[in-house]
């Protein structure tokens, strides 16, 4: 016991210095996989296990590789605790209590009421504006890719977003360039990411810095704005509700019940903040449209 004590320390040192998980490199880890690849993913015993399988693992692409991973990160993460060490990451990743196909059940729960609330906000700002409104098209495809795209597109999306409200409205060939300019930045990123190297520190560095620059333009914008425009206020409120909830990401620590994480808590968090910027939108929205209506008359 006091080896593998001792191997435990040596190797926390080791991952240390080293790339990849602390977990996953642990010997104790490997061979229990190995091992478990051997006695149930093969001939026979694939069989065996894929026939107690239930269908909705199968569905979600769960391998006997897959089972014996989860299986041996537990009996790891036992083996740490008993020895008074400090949980371990494996593969990148906390371990997690999988609750039927969830690796990270208070995620995905937290992505879907995210959406969904999106969906409930969207589908009120589609009652309640007009398409005439000059923004609605924009606030639309944005709610869209809220939903179904990445950190990095939602983020550019809103660089957008800021960009055609307080440029775009009078100058549009600005935002066409400005646009092209995105989407060029937002390909090189994930091709970077996707054919070269899936870098979490450039992916973050560079998260970070488009964040920085839609603070800052949308916060200019708001406080120039705030004595005239006074529902301008809440997207000053989600600028920097958002922006402090953001610290979230940057913690890191073991989920909580094997279950919650900073991630999680992150995604619960920004729920009511969807609620609030889509206010904003539809005020803002309400509020170009009875402009444009004005200078129309006055025309």
């Amino acid at each position: 016991m006091a080896g593998r004590a001792a191997r435990l320390v040596l190797l926390a040192g080791a991952a240390a210095l080293a790339s990849g998980s602390q977990g996953d490199r642990e010997p104790v880890y490997r061979d229990c996989v190995l091992q478990c690849e051997e006695q149930n993913c093969s001939g026979g015993a694939l069989n065996h296990f894929r026939s107690r399988q239930p269908i909705y693992m199968s569905l979600a692409g769960w391998t006997c590789r897959d089972d014996c991973k989860y299986e041996c990160m537990w009996i790891t993460v036992r083996l740490y605790l008993q020895e008074g060490h400090k949980v371990p990451q494996f593969h990148g990743k906390w371990p997690f209590s999988r609750f039927l196909f969830f690796q990270e059940p208070a995620s995905a729960v937290a992505s879907f009421l995210n959406g969904l609330a999106s969906l409930v906000m969207l589908c009120r700002y589609r009652t309640f504006v007009p398409a005439s409104s000059p923004m609605y098209h924009t606030c639309v495809a944005f709610a869209w890719k809220m939903d179904y795209f990445c950190a990095s597109t939602v983020i550019l999306h809103s660089i957008y977003l800021c960009c055609v409200r307080t440029v775009g409205l009078q100058h549009p060939a600005v935002v066409s360039a400005f646009r092209a300019l995105l989407l060029l930045m937002l390909t090189v990123h994930i091709s970077y990411l996707s054919l070269i190297r899936f870098d979490y520190g450039y992916n973050l560095v560079a998260n970070m810095a488009i964040g920085l620059v839609n603070v800052v333009w949308w916060l200019a914008w708001c406080l120039w704005n705030q004595q005239r425009l006074p529902h301008v206020r809440k997207c000053m409120v989600v600028v920097l509700l958002l922006q402090g909830l953001s610290l979230l990401e940057l913690l890191d620590f073991p989920p909580l019940f094997w279950v919650l994480d900073a991630h999680a808590i992150w995604h619960i968090s920004t729920i009511p903040v969807h609620v609030l910027f889509f206010s904003f939108l539809e005020d803002d929205s309400l509020y170009l449209l009875k402009e444009s209506e004005a200078k129309f008359k006055l025309d």
